[in-house]
């Protein structure tokens, strides 16, 4: 099968690819990330700990990255489009039968396992074909697409209390698993771009530029072969495997305190419709500052691995001061400053990615990343909540997310070292040899 290569648009439909991504992160990650408001529900319609609970969030947040490859390799032999569009049809099928709430297992496999499948096949097609629309402005446009999940955010925490409160747990739900189907409306926006597709009919739309029919067909066989496969070998790249570990210790923390923030602030006496704002606020801050940090990593001031060092470094001293706030209003100051450093962290981690292994390698790398990540994801939110279980205190859930992330932040330091080493020593080694020879005719004539 064979390859058309072209460079990127960074621009026209491109930025259509970008308002069907920014969408389809709303559909998928702010609903996870909003899930939190189902928690106590949940917990007190089945009498279980916080730890059994958690796993729901945990088994989806697990299915989300391990799917990753699937979804990867799937775009690979077909296109991102039919793939987010699969995506879309799963998702709705873990909410409408969660709707039926038969018991914790059956939520396991429903909310959990379902949804979150849904969720990684139509996020990683989504993200990834961004990338590829774009070069120069790639943080730009990544920036803007992941922020579509702060932006409903900020709507889905008064709208899912709404619903919870009109239509019971259940009945939200069901709806919420409607409203999914969206996402298989902005997966047939995503047009497949001529360097990232198969030049076959069946999976391919690109258009072939007018001319003369027998050059074209000239060029085309002079055109190298090219058969795209999943890169696993990924895996053996000192770069990729740094970049990966900090992926596992982020993610342990990650998707922590959203999953706690709503129970603390009930810890605290605040009232349901405040709690719901404390979500709002959240994706508000957090739209921010994927939005300024995406249009600050354009700008090419900072190498992006430092940036994300930094912001990494910002948002667990946050996490480590939120437990200390003792009412609504030092909470919501808390919790402001973690959604804007978490805004600025997810904006570009993604570009970094692209950084470390190249375009070419970018849809494996992906697909194992968010695999390898997964051990974080599934980990994190049940240690958190036995953390909790043990302390009694849902704070303890925050520091150790704080003090996970500390430990990531180590590994992109290591990272950021070994590509400047490999960078000096590729600087030496393609060196220029001085010529000895005293007369530069001489030297010509050496060579000749």
């Amino acid at each position: 099968m064979q390859v058309k290569d072209s460079n990127p648009p960074d621009g026209g439909y491109g930025w259509v690819v970008v308002v069907s991504a920014f969408m389809v992160m709303g559909l998928t990650v702010a609903v996870l990330k909003t899930f939190g408001l189902f928690f106590v529900e949940i917990q007190q319609h089945f009498d279980e700990l916080a730890s059994t609970t958690s796993w729901i969030t945990s088994v989806t947040i697990a299915v989300f990255h391990l799917g990753a490859p699937v979804a990867s390799s799937l775009c690979v032999q077909y296109t991102h489009r039919t793939v987010v569009i699969s995506g879309g049809l799963l998702a709705f099928s873990g909410m409408a039968l969660g709707f039926f709430g038969l018991n914790m297992g059956w939520m396991y496999a429903t909310t959990g396992f379902l949804q979150g499948l849904g969720i990684s096949f139509s996020w990683t097609p989504a993200i990834s074909i961004v990338s590829h629309y774009f070069s120069k402005k790639r943080a730009l446009a990544n920036a803007i697409a992941s922020a579509g999940e702060c932006a409903f955010a900020f709507m889905f925490g008064p709208f899912f209390q709404l619903l919870i409160s009109q239509y019971g747990w259940k009945g939200a739900l069901l709806i919420i698993g409607g409203i999914q189907l969206n996402i298989c409306v902005c997966g047939v926006l995503m047009r497949p771009l001529a360097s990232s597709c198969f030049l076959e009919a069946s999976h391919c739309e690109t258009e072939t530029p007018p001319g003369n029919g027998a050059s074209r067909r000239a060029k085309e066989e002079k055109s190298p072969i090219v058969h795209k496969t999943f890169n696993w070998m990924l895996v053996r790249r000192p770069e990729f495997v740094l970049y990966a570990i900090f992926g596992i210790l982020a993610a342990m923390s990650f998707f922590v305190p959203p999953l706690f923030l709503v129970p603390l602030s009930y810890s605290l006496g605040i009232d349901e419709s405040w709690t719901a704002s404390l979500l709002s606020i959240l994706a508000m801050v957090d739209f921010g500052g994927r939005l300024l940090c995406g249009w600050y990593a354009n700008l090419h001031v900072t190498k992006t691995i430092h940036l994300l060092a930094m912001t990494i470094t910002l948002i667990s001293t946050s996490l480590m001061l939120l437990p200390l706030a003792n009412n609504y209003l030092s909470l919501a100051i808390f919790t402001g400053f973690y959604g804007f450093f978490f805004g600025t962290t997810v904006a570009i981690h993604i570009t970094v990615l692209a950084d470390v292994v190249g375009m070419p390698e970018f849809d494996s790398a992906l697909g194992l990343f968010m695999l390898i990540r997964s051990t974080g994801g599934f980990v994190g939110p049940p240690l958190a909540g036995l953390i909790v279980d043990m302390a009694g205190d849902y704070r303890a859930g925050f520091y150790m997310a704080g003090a996970t992330l500390v430990l990531s932040a180590g590994f992109l330091v290591m990272l950021d070292r070994l590509q400047q080493r490999k960078k000096r020593g590729s600087k030496i080694r393609t060196k220029p040899e001085k010529s000895t020879l005293p007369y530069p005719s001489l030297h010509i004539l050496k060579h000749q």
